[in-house]
């Protein structure tokens, strides 16, 4: 380590303490901005909607901040990316999305505080169509992100995995359980 980077790995540094503060104080008002109840209401629609085509699960999770959590255990110093996965992860544990009977779960997650998306499909969906096309549905959908059209962004993700989900998990006669909320989980 050069001597004059030092300080990156302080606890004080100004972006650490800036990410920090995000997560502590500004993630809730974003959360709010971005996803206002009548907004929430319409990708609850679009869920319902989405899944009346196939028999495969979507949830979507709407994440201000981490709180204390992002200063705890060295987080404030983890890449975004990781940090977002990690909570993803932990998530679709447990609201259990990959317990569906079909192992056709996805889960939408959206960190605001980090401006991050992950989606976490379970292995049943994940085998059938693989990495590049997750990472490209997160590549869309953060475009109208940036362009702070969060809304958009997640109505579009939620038909691309629709359209995924009709081509390997069709509605059959018999099956059409809904067996995750369809409602965005904010937190």
């Amino acid at each position: 380590m050069h001597k004059n980077d030092s300080h990156k790995n302080h606890p004080h540094h100004p972006h650490i303490l800036a990410r920090l503060g995000s997560h502590l104080w500004s993630a809730d008002r974003q959360l709010r901005k971005a996803f206002p109840a009548a907004s929430l209401q319409r990708i609850e629609q679009a869920v319902t909607a989405a899944e009346s085509g196939h028999s495969g699960e979507l949830r979507v999770v709407i994440e201000g901040g981490l709180g204390w959590a992002v200063a705890s255990a060295g987080a404030s110093r983890l890449p975004a990316s990781s940090l977002s996965r990690a909570r993803a992860v932990d998530l679709f544990a447990q609201l259990g999305v990959w317990d569906t009977a079909d192992n056709s779960g996805v889960l939408i997650y959206i960190l605001m505080a980090e401006h991050q998306l992950e989606i976490i499909a379970d292995r049943g969906i994940h085998a059938k169509v693989g990495e590049e096309v997750w990472q490209g549905i997160v590549a869309d959908t953060t475009v109208r992100f940036r362009q702070g059209d969060y809304e958009q962004g997640v109505l579009s993700a939620i038909d691309a995995i629709g359209t995924l989900l009709r081509s390997y998990f069709p509605v059959t006669a018999d099956r059409n359980p809904n067996e995750l909320p369809n409602r965005p989980l904010t937190l």
